[in-house]
């Protein structure tokens, strides 16, 4: 069973940081791409950060400077560290596992994160 599990989301006041996660599970981690989306309140999901099996990074041109995916392939986890959060920032962020080499298409629950004085 695949499992995609968010972690780490909360409330931060504008300009502050923070780090997500995303722990898979019951898939070959390393072989597929992983991405984090965000969905905010009545807005369309936005494609936010993509790190691929290889480690090539691609960011949304709203993110690039500020957030930065990594992944540990040791630990089947995937981050988005998030620096200079603004209130726009506020949103479900989701992590979703790709399999370009394996098949498949996954899709964590999310976390909240919340930007707000």
């Amino acid at each position: 069973q695949v499992q995609l599990v968010e972690s780490g989301g909360g409330l931060v006041q504008p300009g502050g940081s923070l780090r997500l996660s995303c722990a898979a599970s019951g898939i070959r981690f390393r072989f597929y791409d992983m991405i984090w989306h965000r969905q905010a309140p009545g807005k369309q999901r936005e494609l936010v950060a993509t790190i691929t099996n290889a480690g090539s990074t691609n960011y949304a041109d709203s993110v690039k400077g500020r957030f930065t995916i990594s992944r540990d392939n040791a630990k089947n986890t995937v981050y988005l560290q998030m620096n200079s959060l603004k209130p726009e920032d506020a949103a479900l962020y989701y992590c979703n596992a790709n399999g370009r080499i394996m098949g498949g298409d996954y899709w964590g629950q999310g976390t909240q994160v919340t930007v707000s004085s």
